[in-house]
């Protein structure tokens, strides 16, 4: 009886192991049918020019899983090129915002490549690469709007307001605007250029790649940049900085990208993006 239960333990502890080492880190777990493990990159497909859905493979588009679209923009073409320089098959993941870095914590995605600042309370929860973006943060009001020659943020004073949930441009940016009447934050950054193309609101604040992007779409709007006047946007250096997060303690992915990210200057980031902008869906 002793032997066979004794047995019986030590047949329980393998299966137990095996269960254990099998499943105790989900990051990069798959292969794909080359044979090369699988990079799997969440992100909005709704961002332009950072990322956005269309319906072909158009301008070297990759195939969001589960879905007949693909996703295309700054982010795609950056997993592309660092899944292509570490040796991945690249798998694009389409989340809400909000989901991204509870899907990074749990494994069910490797990365997330998605217009990210590198916040302190993001860092609490991820670990995030080095920048593959600096995003200077500028708002975006309409041409017969009476915001439209603000000349920095006491201009704006009084103006109904609004951004995308969850951001530096609606968390920190809008409350710096004396006497804002700050609406309800948007879904998503499509949405809140429709808040303000429709009259919902004033302005908007976003980043710089973000509202020239969406010029080409409404050129109705009209871009105040306040960077170079003594009366901008106090943001921290980690608010403007956009990077790529990963699932806590995943040193080996994150020393992977940041090597890929290290070949790289700002001219190199500059020339992606104004690539990624102008071929962006009108849509977006």
């Amino acid at each position: 009886m002793r032997v066979k239960r004794l047995i019986s333990i030590i047949m329980v502890l393998i299966c137990a192991t095996a269960i254990a080492f099998a499943g105790g880190s989900q990051e990069s777990s798959e292969t794909s049918a080359s044979g090369r493990p699988v990079l799997r990159v969440a992100m909005e497909c709704g961002y332009a020019p950072y990322n956005w859905t269309q319906p072909t493979d158009a301008n070297g588009a990759v195939p969001i899983k589960d879905s007949p679209e693909y996703a295309y923009g700054y982010d795609v073409m950056m997993a592309k090129l660092i899944a292509e320089q570490i040796g991945y098959d690249l798998e694009i993941v389409r989340l809400d915002w909000d989901s991204l870095v509870p899907a990074v914590q749990s494994g069910t995605v490797d990365c997330a490549i998605a217009g990210q600042s590198i916040t302190s309370d993001r860092l609490q929860m991820v670990d995030f690469t080095s920048p593959y973006y600096y995003a200077s943060i500028v708002c975006l009001t309409n041409k017969d709007s009476q915001y439209a020659s603000a000349q920095g943020v006491q201009d704006l004073r009084g103006a109904t307001c609004t951004s995308q949930l969850a951001t530096v441009w609606y968390d920190v940016c809008l409350p710096q605007i004396p006497d804002a009447n700050i609406l309800p934050a948007q879904e998503s950054a499509p949405a809140m250029l429709v808040a303000l193309n429709s009259g919902r609101c004033d302005i908007v604040c976003t980043d710089m790649p973000t509202a020239q992007a969406a010029l080409t779409v409404y050129p109705n709007l009209t871009l105040l940049d306040f960077s170079d006047s003594d009366d901008n946007f106090e943001v921290s250096e980690e608010e403007i900085n956009i990077g790529i997060s990963v699932r806590k303690g995943n040193a080996e992915l994150l020393n992977a990208i940041n090597g890929v990210l290290e070949t790289l200057t700002v001219d190199d980031f500059n020339r992606m993006m104004d690539e990624a902008i102008s071929v962006q869906p009108l849509n977006q």
